[in-house]
């Protein structure tokens, strides 16, 4: 065949195949258009999830009579200073959107400006109708009637009614959360009609994630705020025990523009990679601000993407900026409705000292790894969470003494996040007085993250304490395992588990002093699989800190192990202190909390 040019309205169609994919798109287009016109309030409205009828009302700046011709022709935009494609300051400059969409449906413009008279516009089918006088309050009314009746192929795309307008609604949410100075409204007639209000400036960005995202997700999250080189992050970062099954609560805005993006989603997860479980994700709203010639944002035709000049400091400021907010995470329970129905999760706790300082305070005091240590060697029961309402003469930890006054320490223990060991339950649970309510400490997932954390803090450091065995120990191994091992000897060794072929078994040298009473053969298993699990998928870092985690499970204390008062005090005392401890190492909670008001509460006192 020749070649020959495309009529227009084949051009403008081809472009609606790029741009408008369905009802959704389209919703997107037209509010960034009401944005990008200074809009203070923007109503949106849907029927028959998009495909009968899509109305955007907003009271920008309006548009004259010859800008409104303009408007509908291809590659006419009102957003780009000259040809400047570099320093982008708006929403939508690629001057497509309207023809494409007119070129697909029947399309209806009223627009009026300032002092000025109000002015019409259609376009059926890529058929431009005369410009003409029309009644209309300042700003702008696009109306859409029978999207895609020009191209029927694409109706049989499009999902059912109720799917499309959550689509759109999720589209209207993200630019609602990105614009807290903006009102929306929104409706639709699968969906309860929502309003957000336009706050009085920025400052009113909390108020507009709680509008958005809902009470419960304000409830189990914390501020963000974190500058580096030019780049500014804040926002609000879902605890870890609040996480989800997918990443539909992930939520990030660049300069004012909501994004998704796989090296976004890889920093969130790097964030939270040692507190939630595998499986699950994060919820967050965070909001990225940067020099406009820092992003390219012309790579995606419907703008959902964007290019980074220096995508590794964005990645590097999510992730410690993430990781600083949830470190820094007061120790709270949600309120009591929740935990009618169940113990409420605790939140990460306050990191006040590095480990280092805590080792150095208790000069080897502190609770050892997995070995149990002899008395001698913890806090005596004369310290703060001692003996005290124990009947230790009996030798268990889970029997109460007769009601007596405790003494003037105990209750200043109850002043520490975790407050004073009362009792162990089932030889597993903790459960702990604070001045607040009651605590119930899982002992073996939270010791599992004490243990991890010194082997990373002893790895950082470079003083990784090894203990080398007697007798090496020959472990049996299928030969994928065993491949997997040897593979990773020198990652292994810098961990301080040393290994070696030894014919067609593995053989261990050392391991870490942490893990000397542990299963060597049931830990080279595990430590075979994780890495299995992890090769070729991220970093080094990733997977030596993944094996660490695997190692910890093995050195940590046992449920079903009982412990002494001042064990079970030393064990609190050092999670207040750790990195992470409302989380083990495979992210679920070591601890849940109830309040003195939920147990009113439950008991109807109130």
């Amino acid at each position: 065949m020749p070649v020959r040019r495309l009529s227009e309205t084949t051009i403008n169609q081809i472009a609606a195949g790029e741009v408008i994919e369905r009802p959704a798109s389209v919703v997107k287009e037209l509010v960034e258009n009401s944005l990008d016109a200074g809009a203070r309030e923007i109503l949106v409205a849907l029927t028959g999830g998009g495909r009968d009828a899509i109305d955007v009302v907003d009271d920008g700046c309006g548009m004259s009579g010859e800008d409104l011709v303009l408007a509908i022709e291809r590659h006419a935009t009102s957003k780009l200073n000259g040809d400047d494609l570099v320093h982008i300051n708006s929403l939508g400059f690629r001057g497509e959107a309207l023809p494409a969409i007119g070129s697909v449906a029947r399309l209806s413009i009223t627009s009026r400006m300032r002092g000025g008279e109000g002015v019409g516009i259609c376009v059926e089918g890529g058929i431009v109708g005369e410009l003409h006088r029309a009644a209309s309050n300042q700003g702008t009314r696009v109306e859409i009637r029978d999207l895609f009746w020009k191209t029927p192929a694409r109706l049989k795309f499009l999902k059912r009614e109720r799917v499309e307008s959550m689509a759109a609604f999720d589209v209207v949410r993200r630019l609602a959360l990105a614009y807290p100075e903006v009102g929306f409204s929104m409706s639709c007639d699968q969906l309860k009609p929502q309003r957000w209000p336009a706050g009085d400036n920025e400052s009113e960005l909390g108020e507009r994630v709680c509008a958005v995202l809902g009470r419960e997700f304000a409830d189990h999250s914390v501020p963000v705020s974190y500058e580096r080189d030019g780049l500014k992050l804040n926002g609000f970062a879902g605890l870890a025990t609040y996480n989800r099954s997918n990443r539909l609560m992930q939520y990030v805005v660049v300069n004012g523009r909501p994004v998704r993006g796989r090296s976004l989603a890889g920093a969130i997860s790097g964030a939270y990679r040692d507190f939630i479980p595998r499986g699950r994700f994060p919820a967050v709203a965070l909001f990225i601000s940067l020099p406009a010639h820092e992003l390219d944002v012309n790579v995606h035709p419907a703008k959902t993407e964007v290019r980074f000049r220096d995508e590794r400091l964005v990645c590097a400021a999510i992730v410690s900026g993430l990781r600083k907010a949830l470190s820094g995470a007061e120790f709270r329970v949600v309120d009591g409705s929740s935990a009618l129905s169940h113990f409420a999760l605790s939140s990460a706790l306050p990191v006040h000292r590095d480990v280092s300082e805590f080792s150095n305070k208790f000069h080897g005091q502190s609770f050892e790894g997995g070995v149990g240590g002899p008395a001698s060697n913890l806090p005596s029961s004369s310290d703060e969470g001692g003996q005290a309402m124990f009947d230790s003469s009996v030798g268990e930890t889970n029997r109460w003494l007769p009601a007596a006054p405790p003494p003037s320490h105990m209750n200043d223990a109850l002043q520490h996040p975790l407050g004073a060991a009362r009792a162990q339950l089932h030889d597993t649970y903790i459960v702990t007085e604070t001045d607040r309510g009651i605590i119930v400490v899982d002992q073996h997932a939270a010791h599992e993250r004490l243990v991890y954390e010194r082997m990373k803090a002893g790895r950082i450091n470079s003083i990784v304490e090894t203990q080398g065995l007697l007798v090496p120990a020959i472990v049996d191994l299928d030969p994928i395992s065993r491949e997997r091992l040897i593979g990773a000897a020198k990652m292994l060794s810098s961990v301080g588990l040393e290994v070696e072929a030894f014919g067609e078994a593995v053989m261990v040298r050392s391991v870490p002093a942490l893990l000397i009473k542990a299963d060597i053969s049931a830990l080279l298993r595990d430590v075979a699989d994780e890495l299995a699990y992890h090769k070729g998928v991220e970093g080094i870092e990733v997977q030596i800190n993944q094996v660490l985690a695997k190692m910890a499970c093995h050195g940590s204390v046992r449920a079903g192990r009982a412990l002494k008062p001042e064990e079970m005090n030393a064990l609190l005392r050092e999670m207040e202190i750790t990195p992470g401890a409302g989380q083990c190492n495979h992210g679920r909670p070591t601890y849940i909390s109830l309040s003195l008001d939920d147990l009113e509460k439950l008991f109807e006192r109130r």
